[in-house]
């Protein structure tokens, strides 16, 4: 009986597992990560730039790339992972 019952509970554990949120935390801290690395690639420091006429084109670019990322990180979000 006791068995049984410790496959049953095994069982639920393993179907009720949802790990996609903290998935999607981890996949934002990289993209800012990146995006970070991008800005000081381009000699700006991130968040100090608004996209004006003047904005150089390099941080167009990681702005865009961030922008990918982000959105990538849906899947991940939304995904059940055991």
């Amino acid at each position: 009986m006791a068995l049984r019952l410790a496959i049953a509970l095994l069982v639920l554990c393993v179907l009720g597992a949802n790990g996609g949120p903290l998935a999607y935390g981890i996949c934002q801290s990289g993209c800012n990560a990146g995006a970070v690395a991008c800005y000081a690639a381009a000699g700006v420091t991130f968040g100090t730039v608004t996209a004006g006429a003047g904005t150089p084109l390099a941080v167009l670019g990681c702005n865009t790339a961030l922008g990918t990322c982000m959105a990538a990180c849906v899947a991940a979000g939304c995904t059940p992972t055991p």
